[in-house]
């Protein structure tokens, strides 16, 4: 059975809410979503519920598991390096068609993102302008589930960066975005895809301890 526009958007809905908490880190690795408690919050039918949880599956933010349930899922190095390569891969892809397309005003918008990186004084407003520059370069490629794909490996990554970097956020001038938006004003898209799948690749390079006395480890997420 199709799902109705209307249940549509309220799954997105809730899928979206839910994924911005595990995001933000209000819900853990391993903490338990449930069911019966997400429908009566949102005032919906558990089979909507259902589907959102669908959704987060896919995004590799919950995973299902047999007699446990759906939890908030864990995630470690190896699986930051993976998020990174895919992130490379589709992002370069989705530049070399974007790039042709992309016209001065969207890349004055990239460039005002860059600035907004810079400028940010928190992870949280750094990582929104970060994703606000690599989805405008990308914006003009003319490929939906493409887009929809990089937009969920984001979700992820968001995850990583934002578990790592709250405590030790700095300030930072980020080169690579600046570099690609050059090659991309002079029409080098080859140069352009070179430094996006470099910088993008940086992701997850330098584990380091998150104090004396953590087991955790936090991961470079500069993409």
């Amino acid at each position: 059975m199709r799902m109705s526009s209307k249940d549509d958007t309220i799954t997105s809905r809730i899928a979206r809410s839910l994924a911005e908490r595990i995001v933000r880190g209000e819900m853990t690795p391993g903490a338990r979503l449930a069911q019966d408690h997400i429908a009566e919050e949102f005032d919906v039918s558990q089979a909507s519920v259902r589907e959102a949880f669908r959704r987060l599956e896919a995004q590799g933010l919950v995973v299902s598991l047999p007699r446990r349930g759906v939890r908030v899922a864990s995630f470690d190095l190896k699986q930051v390096r993976e998020v990174a390569e895919m992130r490379a891969a589709l992002e370069v892809l989705a530049l070399k068609h974007a790039a042709p397309f992309l016209t001065p005003a969207l890349l004055d918008e990239a460039e005002a993102a860059t600035a907004a990186c810079d400028a940010a004084e928190n992870v949280e407003d750094w990582e929104a302008a970060n994703r606000r520059f690599h989805r405008l370069i990308i914006s003009t490629c003319d490929m939906p589930r493409l887009l929809a794909a990089i937009d969920d490996l984001h979700a992820v990554s968001a995850r990583f960066l934002l578990a790592g970097w709250q405590s030790t956020w700095e300030r930072r001038t980020d080169h690579d975005h600046r570099a690609i938006l050059q090659a991309l004003r002079r029409g080098d898209t080859v140069n352009a895809c070179a430094v996006l799948e470099r910088h993008v690749q940086l992701i997850g390079r330098v584990p380091s301890a998150l104090n004396a006395g953590a087991a955790a480890s936090r991961f470079a997420i500069v993409g």
